[in-house]
């Protein structure tokens, strides 16, 4: 028995639902608030939604995610640029951003080495990383990954090819619980985290 009396929206609700962390019922409600909305506040919702899969880029400099060829962040003249934090993706960045105690740059990897999901370090934005430190004057390296064991495995990859390099590589410190992805850690923690940073080769990762 179909428990919608529209086809339309089932469909609705079922696009809804495939969203992280959206459920069948939470979709129901969205899209039954959505109903209710003005057609023109929903038409803008679309497009944005739209717009931003179809004309957003990633930065030429660090992958992270950009409207232009280079993100804000590394086309802002005040940040630090011969510090350079290391994350996961850009959920990583934004967290370290709402913590306000970083001033330098970032490299956005696009994941975590993970041979379980099939993920090796070819997968990642290595390779453009390690061109930054030759092409760039680049004088630290934190390695601002996820406390898991692919986290510290990715950290220990990236830690073996960089350690004949002449910078500095460090790592945040272990405020943060172990298991617990950046973006979900507070960001008093993590803003302690990236301020008491140690040297890579004497924190516990390897």
């Amino acid at each position: 028995m179909n428990e919608y009396s529209s086809k339309l929206l089932e469909k609705a609700v079922n696009e809804l639902s495939r969203l992280p962390g959206i459920g069948k019922r939470t979709a129901l409600r969205l899209a039954l608030h959505l109903l209710k909305e003005d057609k023109q506040k929903v038409s803008g919702l679309a497009e944005s939604l739209v717009k931003m899969r179809s004309e957003i880029r990633f930065c030429k400099r660090c992958n992270n995610i950009s409207d232009t060829g280079y993100c804000e962040i590394c086309s802002n003249l005040r940040r630090d640029e011969n510090i350079v934090c290391v994350v996961e993706d850009t959920r990583d960045v934004l967290a370290i951003e709402n913590t306000a105690q970083f001033s330098g740059l970032y490299h956005v990897l696009g994941g975590i080495i993970n041979p379980i999901e099939g993920i090796g370090p070819n997968d990642l934005s290595v390779a453009p990383l390690i061109e930054r430190i030759f092409n760039e004057d680049i004088k630290e390296i934190i390695l601002a990954l996820p406390p898991t064991v692919e986290g510290d495995t990715t950290g220990y990859y990236l830690y073996k090819l960089m350690k004949n390099l002449d910078i500095t590589i460090t790592t945040i410190a272990r405020g943060v619980a172990v298991g617990n992805e950046l973006e979900y850690t507070d960001e008093i923690t993590l803003g302690r985290s990236i301020l008491n940073r140690l040297p890579f080769e004497n924190s516990n990762m390897r």
